[in-house]
């Protein structure tokens, strides 16, 4: 990414989108600027069209190029706005969750194809974030109890905060690893995006990844020693029948089929995701 010089006289709303996409790289260098912009003056991008002659306040325009800076040096878009969308919702997100992605919405929609509409079932989200696919699931199950753990009280707050804001008083928060506040308990599913990153993996340092939580995102030399405690723990939380789904690696599904195998799960596959790339595996206890 290359800077260009602030502007020396007050700029126009157009100026600054186009000076700013400028100085951004990738294909989404316009969109964020747009969306940085948005943020800065309080308006949608939609208003941005209507006014791209509009000249912004100085103090809203030296917002707008503070957050240009914090782009250009890394920050996730997400990270600056403060949320970012997710299923039918906008999630708050900080730096003590990890960022929600597209390729979770998969393991909603493959959860909620296992969950009946109108039964009250038992479901457990772990390693919950933003509370994400808790939140997503006790939204299209009214009558699921929805429980999400997580070891970090910080993005706990952040996920009830999400559910105070979109009134899903149903979804229950425990602070643990994994399944240990989980004891005695057992769930009709069980669904998880834990890490699954190797922890030399070179990707860590690139991107946004150096700004999310590490401990959100690698898992052992291989990425799956998370996994294998999920797939090791989970038989014993699950109801007959009930279904363990987990996202994961791209190169990762024969090991995950493998490990859920090994652990008495039946009808073991991994389905894909948009990009038709192994993404979440899935598997019924008997």
């Amino acid at each position: 990414m290359s800077e260009s010089p602030v502007p020396a006289t007050p700029a126009s709303v157009g100026t600054l989108v186009a000076g700013a996409t400028r100085r951004l790289a990738g294909d989404e260098a316009r969109a964020e600027a747009e969306r940085l912009l948005a943020h800065a003056l309080g308006v949608n991008t939609t208003w941005l069209y209507l006014h791209r002659d509009d000249t912004p306040p100085a103090e809203r325009a030296a917002e707008f190029e503070r957050l240009l800076q914090r782009r250009i040096a890394g920050e996730p878009v997400a990270y600056l706005l403060g949320h970012r969308g997710f299923w039918r919702f906008d999630l708050q997100v900080t730096p003590a969750t990890l960022i929600p992605r597209p390729e979770t919405e998969r393991l909603v929609e493959l959860a909620l194809d296992r969950l009946p509409v109108d039964a009250a079932v038992r479901v457990a989200d772990l390693g919950t974030g933003t509370g994400a696919i808790a939140l997503a699931i006790a939204h299209e199950r009214p009558r699921a109890h929805v429980v999400a753990t997580d070891a970090s009280e910080a993005a706990l707050d952040v996920a009830r905060e999400n559910a105070r804001v979109l009134g899903l008083s149903r979804v229950e928060f425990r602070r643990g690893d994994w399944l240990s506040p989980l004891a005695g308990e057992r769930f009709d599913l069980i669904a998880s995006n834990p890490p699954y990153i190797a922890d030399d993996d070179k990707h860590l340092r690139q991107g946004d990844l150096r700004f999310e939580p590490r401990s959100a995102l690698a898992s052992g030399s291989d990425g799956l020693d998370d996994i294998r405690r999920i797939a090791a723990d989970a038989p014993g939380h699950l109801n007959p029948d009930g279904w363990l789904l987990i996202e994961h690696g791209w190169e990762q599904g024969e090991a995950v089929r493998a490990l859920f195998r090994a652990h008495g799960f039946e009808e073991v596959h991994t389905a894909q995701d948009w990009e038709q790339r192994d993404r979440v595996t899935l598997g019924r206890m008997p």
